[in-house]
């Protein structure tokens, strides 16, 4: 795409134009019924945007039309590796160049960069982060022996942590995959529920198996589990192992407590990488009972080679009201903490006023006083 640079066009306004190359139709740069067009207008309403054949102008405020200009870069390096663009990867893009939340500044990485990196190729389809927090964790995975990916539903915490664990396998980087979780109910009894002991544990694994099959070959993964080479097992079978040339993964590590959490992390052996992830809000423990995934940065936030990745609602890859959900038990969640803390507590020491001795009608309560005339 040729442009030219954005240039005065009076005293507080700039403009742009851009032209877009014959080889990309003007419909995979504006969206099908020109959907991703309005998607750039609604985020950027003090600018006029018009098109004109394969013809881009922007007009407005010079900083606003300079991140429309770079938008339109980054959307042209996105559709050169033919990857097609959609509303989602657009409004994904505006944000990481507008900067997050609370005036940060905007990512070293472009949004192209985050849009086009690809993890793994599967049954037609390609599985890649979405956002800037999910290209870092991914990236963490790379470079670090274990890494903690802790955020609300719906951030592919799990689902990208097996993509890069088939990865590895496939590009034999280690010889078995390790997946596991506690069983621990939400809210319900497992012992009631019927069957054998592997047919009360299989729907707290499912989840890890609907992702592999996303992944894998489906007639291929029965094989795969006979061998060893991919488990899936409940973490109380973990006790007492070495993992060594493994990829484990740890999932739902907000229901360990902290003997389970230390456990499993002495689990790691020679040529092993471990992946916990984990909703720090969705506690499923009995009441009282010390959440290990919430202890355990305060212990290894420091510790050379392990490293915590944060994901937030800005990072949820469901349905948008997903996200919003989360930021609404968030506000809730606040609230109530700051409701909590507002209470007048008793301080050591201070003791209400005792009332009238029962019966007496005096201030003491030993046996035999009696008010004094």
């Amino acid at each position: 795409m040729t442009q030219t640079s954005p240039r005065q066009a009076g005293s507080e306004q700039a403009r742009a134009h851009f032209t877009v190359p014959p080889k990309h139709p003007m419909v995979s740069v504006l969206g099908s019924g020109d959907a991703l067009l309005r998607v750039i207008e609604d985020a950027f309403p003090a600018t006029d945007i018009h098109v004109r054949g394969n013809e881009i102008t922007a007009t407005g405020d010079p900083d606003e039309v300079a991140l429309v200009q770079r938008l339109f870069d980054e959307m042209m390096l996105v559709l050169r590796t033919g990857q097609p663009m959609t509303e989602d990867a657009v409004e994904r893009s505006i944000a990481m160049l507008r900067g997050g939340k609370d005036g940060e500044a905007p990512a070293e990485e472009s949004p192209a960069e985050v849009l086009t990196q690809n993890i793994l190729s599967s049954r037609g389809r390609t599985i890649r982060p979405k956002t800037l927090n999910q290209k870092r964790y991914v990236d963490a995975i790379d470079t670090h022996t274990v890494v903690f990916g802790i955020g609300p539903a719906g951030t592919g915490k799990t689902y990208l942590a097996m993509a890069k664990a088939v990865q590895a396998l496939q590009s034999k980087q280690v010889t078995r995959i390790i997946l596991t979780r506690p069983a621990v109910e939400a809210g319900e009894r497992l012992g009631f529920l019927p069957g054998t002991l592997y047919e009360k544990i299989d729907p707290y694994l499912r989840p890890l198996y609907d992702a592999l099959h996303d992944m894998l070959d489906p007639d291929s993964i029965p094989r795969l589990m006979a061998a060893g080479t991919i488990e899936v097992a409940p973490l109380a079978y973990m006790r007492g192992r070495t993992l060594n040339d493994a990829f484990i993964i740890l999932d739902e590590a907000q229901n360990t407590n902290p003997e389970q959490m230390k456990m499993f992390l002495t689990r790691l052996g020679f040529d092993s990488k471990i992946v916990v992830t984990g909703d720090v809000t969705q506690v499923d423990l009995p009441g009282g009972t010390k959440s290990g995934l919430r202890q355990v940065q305060e212990i290894l936030g420091n510790v050379e080679g392990v490293h915590f990745s944060e994901l937030s609602s800005t990072d949820v890859v469901r349905h948008k009201l997903v996200g919003r959900i989360v930021d609404a038990y968030d506000r809730y969640d606040h609230r109530a903490e700051e409701a909590r803390r507002s209470e007048p507590a008793e301080h050591p020491g201070e003791h209400p006023p005792a009332g009238p001795a029962r019966g007496s009608g005096g201030s003491g309560s030993g046996k035999g006083q009696r008010k004094q005339p």
